[in-house]
């Protein structure tokens, strides 16, 4: 249980590192000058990193036998280039250390959440329960880093980075080290992975309805800075979209139900495109930050139920890829996707027409849900 109490202290800090740069990055950047699409090219480049990094650090913790010591670099790192990224204005400085945050703290999400399973599994206790405290860190720092950036400047983040890194350095050094599994991609498990049919049809529902939400993610703090909002304003649309999640993730043992994660995904996906096409229509800056509470329709109930689904159809020898891949899937790739096109899409066609196609882009994921569904319950 001691471990179980650190874990969730470190899901608050990791899941505030996170809100510290997916959301604000676009905004400092924007700040410094940047356009979108250059915005979004050094956003996709970070996916492309990512893609690298998370099997890299996995395969290097397998081979070394430790989460604990590859974590506890891993946010040593993410706090020093996180610092100098936040506190920098050069173009190529910019993107150098922009690149070395997203191949240290993206990492970090597949082992955090395979220990989050593990740990909740050997604890008697459910995953939401330790998941809960990510989206709690997740809303508390976009709330900070918002009044913060408002009040003492754009480059006043690169202090928070540098507490929670050691916050977090802490934590983990009080954490034993943890039986998590952190197989890499394996030509063999990928194999498995991309010859189950099942798996390939979930995985293209994945990514059709996860890159209109990374898109969203990517430029939501620019809109909002377009519509004449605030950080502050940016860092309260992000803090409501986090807290809404806490109830949801908290909850999940009532509403999510074995056997039904197509259908749950599929609604998730249908809140997606109310939530974007309501985001089309908006003019207010505080309007569009209110709406943001959407994301507890949307983000945890399609992650969760993504994720309990994986563990149904794949064998249990090849969650670990299949986890891998599907994270590679909902932050690498559609990122790398949702960055190049949607910095073209917003810089030449502004708010509105990025909002109205993210939204028909998620009407398209309800309907090959819906494919998926049906095509369900006739093999039953």
């Amino acid at each position: 249980m001691k471990t179980a109490y650190l874990l969730k202290g470190y899901n608050f800090l990791f899941f505030g590192l996170l809100a510290l740069f997916i959301p604000f990055l676009p905004v400092y950047l924007g700040q410094q000058g940047l356009s979108t699409s250059e915005i979004g090219l050094i956003i996709g480049t970070g996916g492309f990193v990512t893609l690298i990094a998370q099997p890299l650090w996995g395969f290097i913790s397998d081979k070394t036998k430790t989460i604990r010591i590859v974590m506890l670099i891993l946010v040593s790192c993410t706090a020093v280039f996180g610092y100098f990224l936040f506190s920098v204005d050069s173009f190529l400085l910019l993107i150098i250390f922009a690149l070395f945050v997203y191949f240290f703290l993206m990492p970090l999400d597949p082992l955090t959440e395979s220990m989050n399973f593990t740990v909740s599994e050997t604890a008697g206790i459910s995953y939401g329960s330790v998941r809960t405290y990510g989206a709690l860190g997740y809303a508390v720092l976009s709330l900070i880093a918002g009044y913060t950036m408002d009040h003492f400047g754009m480059s006043s983040v690169s202090i928070l980075f540098v507490v929670l890194g050691i916050l977090s350095f802490g934590i983990i050094w009080l954490m034993p080290e943890v039986q998590a599994s952190t197989k890499p991609v394996t030509i063999a498990g990928l194999k498995q992975v991309l010859t189950n049919k099942e798996m390939l049809l979930f995985l293209g529902l994945v990514f059709i309805s996860s890159v209109p939400a990374r898109m969203n993610d990517t430029f939501l703090g620019i809109h909002i800075l377009t519509l004449g909002g605030d950080t502050s304003l940016v860092g309260m649309a992000f803090f409501l979209s986090a807290t809404s999640e806490i109830v949801i993730f908290a909850l999940s043992f009532w509403w999510l139900r074995k056997g039904k994660e197509l259908e749950i995904i599929t609604i998730a996906t249908f809140f997606y495109f109310l939530r974007f096409f309501a985001s089309a229509f908006v003019s207010s800056p505080i309007l569009l930050t209110l709406l943001q509470i959407l994301q507890m329709l949307t983000f945890p109930v399609f992650y969760t139920a993504a994720i309990q689904y994986l563990y149904q159809i794949m064998p249990k020898e090849w969650r670990a890829t299949g986890q891998t891949v599907l994270a590679l899937l909902f932050f690498g790739l559609s990122g790398i996707i949702a960055s190049y096109a949607g910095g073209y899409l917003y810089k030449v066609f502004g708010g509105n027409t990025f909002y109205f196609t993210i939204s028909a882009m998620s009407f398209l994921g309800v309907l090959f849900g819906v494919f998926l569904i049906i095509r369900k319950h006739k093999a039953m």
